[in-house]
C-alpha cells in the first residue's frame, strides 16, 4: 500500500512538473497547462477517495502518534 500511495504522489508531482513546463513553454496560447493541472487535480481526489476506501474495507490501519 506504501508503494501505491508513493507512486501515486510522485505521478501527482509529475504532473504539476509538466503544467510548469507547459506554462513556460506555451505562453498562454495553448490548453495544455490546463489539462495538466486537471489531471493533477483528477489524481489527488482519486488518491483521497482510494485510501478511504481502502480505509473503510480494512486494507489500511491507522497507526496513530507515538
Amino acid at each position: 500500500m506504501k508503494i501505491f500511495v508513493a507512486i501515486a504522489f510522485i505521478l501527482i508531482i509529475a504532473s504539476l512538473a509538466s503544467a510548469l513546463v507547459f506554462l513556460m513553454k506555451d505562453k498562454g496560447k495553448t490548453n495544455r497547462t490546463v489539462h495538466a493541472l486537471a489531471l493533477r487535480v483528477g489524481l489527488s481526489v482519486t488518491l483521497f477517495i482510494l485510501i478511504l476506501v481502502f480505509y473503510k474495507l480494512g486494507w489500511i490501519q491507522p497507526t496513530g502518534l507515538h
